[in-house]
């Protein structure tokens, strides 16, 4: 039985929080967040204890933690937990800078402790079947793949303004699906973006419309398209074109019922947002995490997956800002 603690009661906790008790090998001993009423309506809701951030990172009770809470508090919590010998499950990005990513990643090489990065989209089961058959050859080789995220509509400026940018928060999770699938690491990005939605965002120095196209070694190309809007639901899609073939995941509807009349066919809209499209994915990623601690495998993605993917986000980002390919560093 792995006894975790959850760091953050926000939208994502409360997630995590659901599924651990959705896990028979699992049990979650006890909640934290800066905010109290957070903490206790959290605690209420799963029916358990309200403990601080230290109480939890240091308790003799609890064998694996859960980082749920702001990018900015992710470096101090990972360091206080590989010293307490905790398992590790933390919300990208691990940190906004690379180098301090770096630093996380010594310390967890040095204390030994699993260590998991929650990209979830991995773990989302038509994904996943994707990247099998994928792997497995059936489309020959990998030439180019195509990633469509938009989003229903912006977060608030409020969470621009710390969220490190489009690229590291919203696109972080397609750059890590283009390592997944491509079969090699990017050598280069270029990336372009605009302000076409919202131009408070454009005020908060972020762009809410982004394109990048990715190139490796071998001539493979990843080309993705991020939106802060979406009128017909959230919009996710994955095409991989191969030697052989091509493979495709298109959106996820509401109900697969579907209509026809004089004016045509119609469908229902795409899931509402990314809470209901990737359910099944935070289950399965936090069941990979248990299994692996209690078995004592290594979970993955790991912290190195974390830094690649924000070092293609840093490197998309300064793309951005001069106008021109920027080389991914090896």
């Amino acid at each position: 039985m792995l006894r975790i603690g959850i760091l953050g009661c926000g939208r994502i906790g409360q997630v995590h929080a659901s599924s651990i008790q959705q896990i028979s090998r699992a049990k979650l001993i006890a909640v934290a967040d800066a905010s109290v009423s957070a903490a206790e309506a959290g605690a209420q809701r799963f029916g358990v204890e309200v403990r601080s951030v230290a109480d939890i990172l240091t308790a003799s009770d609890i064998d694996a933690v859960v980082i749920a809470t702001s990018t900015a508090t992710h470096f101090d919590m990972i360091h206080a937990a590989s010293a307490s010998r905790k398992a590790i499950f933390c919300e990208k990005p691990i940190d906004l800078s690379s180098e301090r990513v770096r630093i996380c990643i010594d310390e967890i090489e040095r204390s030994g402790v699993p260590f998991m990065t929650a990209f979830n989209q991995r773990f989302d089961p038509h994904f996943a079947a994707l990247r099998e058959r994928v792997v497995n050859g059936e489309i020959g080789n990998v030439e180019t793949v195509c990633i469509t995220s938009r989003d229903p509509a912006p977060p608030p400026v409020s969470y621009i303004e710390g969220s490190g940018g489009l690229f590291r928060d919203m696109m972080i999770h397609d750059l890590d699906m283009a390592r997944f699938v491509l079969g090699e690491e990017p050598a280069q990005v270029f990336a372009v973006g605009s302000n076409l939605v919202d131009p408070s965002i454009g005020a908060a120095g972020d762009v809410d419309t982004a394109a990048v196209i990715l190139t490796t070694p071998n001539g493979r190309v990843c080309q993705i398209t991020n939106s802060r809007r979406s009128t017909y639901g959230y919009d996710k899609r994955l095409e991989v074109h191969g030697s052989k073939g091509m493979l495709r995941v298109s959106n996820v509807l509401e109900n697969l019922v579907e209509s026809a009349g004089n004016a045509g066919f119609e469908r229902a809209r795409a899931q509402p947002f990314f809470l209901e499209r990737f359910g099944a994915a935070y289950l399965a990623e936090m069941m990979h995490f248990v299994d692996a601690v209690t078995s004592g495998s290594k979970p993955t993605p790991d912290a190195q997956d974390g830094l690649r993917a924000q070092m293609i986000a840093d490197a998309a980002t300064t793309s951005w800002r001069e106008g021109r390919p920027i080389p991914i560093e090896d």
